[in-house]
């Protein structure tokens, strides 16, 4: 199969679709890869890296496009991207498609197959390809608060761990999964007075045996998430309906009800947010200040870390990938029918329940992989 890995355009978005081990493996399957030029340069990997590797460098993503039966990329194709797509050509990357309208009617024009990296399932229940990002994510989500809380930020000026005789910063996670328990672990790590509210009494026990006595585990009602968010410094939004649009947990009356200086940071809104108060910004601009309290909602997060992000990303995408390319799309995803949940459109179709009711879409209800 002719594999296509454009460079991204997203803004400040440096991550890379394949790196080259992963190309050795591809052609060492018997396929082709073509890589943009440059595409790499973000996390320092040259195209004569790639060549080595045997992949073949085109200057243009149109060539890109035209060439390739499999795009395989990071984050959602921008709207230029998108009328490059064709179909017969199958997509593969990150889309987020609940939280944006506009490309999804892209996509679906398109007439292209996509399949969403964060609809991919495994036998645990989890979301393989979501997983290294959102561990990312996690970890990145308290270094940027703790960023934020600075006083030159605009922040409190209150440091997360405090120091002896002076009280630490108390840190609220909405959220147990991986994002919620990655920002958990380096919150407690910087010392700071750490609160964790999840709705699943098994995760908060899995929790509670995890980090012990030192972590305050509390189930997730409106009245506990009033409570804790009113009166912390921190709030990390780290919530995920897969597919679907992230629900709004805290309300504009509680941020209404936060010390000025407070941050949020809405790890969730890829999704479209878990703060009513969220909107989407980038690396350029990450903040903006809404009822005294400083908002951090860039939309890809990992990004600012792509090295670790691409290689931490190409681990877990790679064998997904020989199984697209070696069977072809449709092949792959019936044998394997956690990759099958992966499946977002397909000619013109949005097959993705999730993602139709966030945007009030039309469903195709039909299995088209039978």
């Amino acid at each position: 199969m002719k594999i296509g890995v454009p460079k991204e355009i997203k803004i400040h978005e440096y991550r890379v679709g394949l790196v080259p081990s992963s190309v050795q493996e591809l052609r060492l399957h018997g396929h082709e890869v073509y890589v943009q030029s440059n595409a790499g340069e973000g996390v320092s990997i040259s195209d004569e890296a790639y060549i080595a590797a045997g992949a073949k460098i085109l200057s243009t993503a149109e060539e890109i496009y035209q060439q390739a039966e499999l795009i395989v990329k990071v984050k959602e194709p921008q709207h230029n991207e998108c009328k490059m797509l064709r179909p017969g050509q199958t997509l593969f990357t990150y889309l987020h498609l609940a939280a944006d309208r506009k490309q999804t009617e892209l996509l679906l024009e398109s007439g292209c197959t996509a399949i969403a990296y964060e609809t991919v399932t495994d036998e645990f229940g989890g979301l393989p390809l979501l997983a290294p990002m959102s561990e990312v994510a996690g970890r990145m989500s308290i270094q940027a608060g703790a960023h934020c809380l600075e006083k030159a930020q605009g922040g409190r000026g209150v440091l997360l761990g405090g120091v002896p005789g002076v009280e630490a910063a108390r840190v609220v996670v909405i959220g147990g999964g991986v994002v919620g328990t990655n920002a958990v672990r380096i919150a407690m790590g910087m010392e700071a007075q750490v609160t964790v509210l999840d709705k699943s009494l098994r995760r908060l026990k899995d929790l509670d045996l995890q980090f012990g006595c030192r972590l305050n585990t509390v189930y997730a009602t409106y009245a506990n998430i009033e409570r804790y968010v009113a009166d912390a410094d921190l709030v990390v939004g780290a919530v995920l309906i897969p597919g679907a649009a992230a629900p709004k947990l805290v309300t504009e009356a509680m941020v209404k009800k936060m010390r000025p200086g407070s941050v949020l940071v809405d790890v969730a809104i890829d999704q479209g947010g878990c703060f009513e108060t969220s909107r989407p910004t980038t690396h350029a601009e990450p903040t903006y200040v809404e009822h005294g309290v400083i908002h951090y909602c860039v939309t890809n997060m990992p990004g600012a870390v792509p090295r670790t992000s691409t290689f931490a990303l190409n681990n877990a995408t790679l064998p997904f990938v020989l199984m697209l390319a070696g069977h072809g799309p449709f092949a792959a995803m019936r044998a394997n029918k956690h990759l099958a949940q992966g499946l977002n459109l397909h000619e013109g179709k949005l097959l993705h329940k999730g993602v139709a009711e966030g945007l009030s879409m039309a469903y195709h209800e039909g299995n088209i992989l039978n």
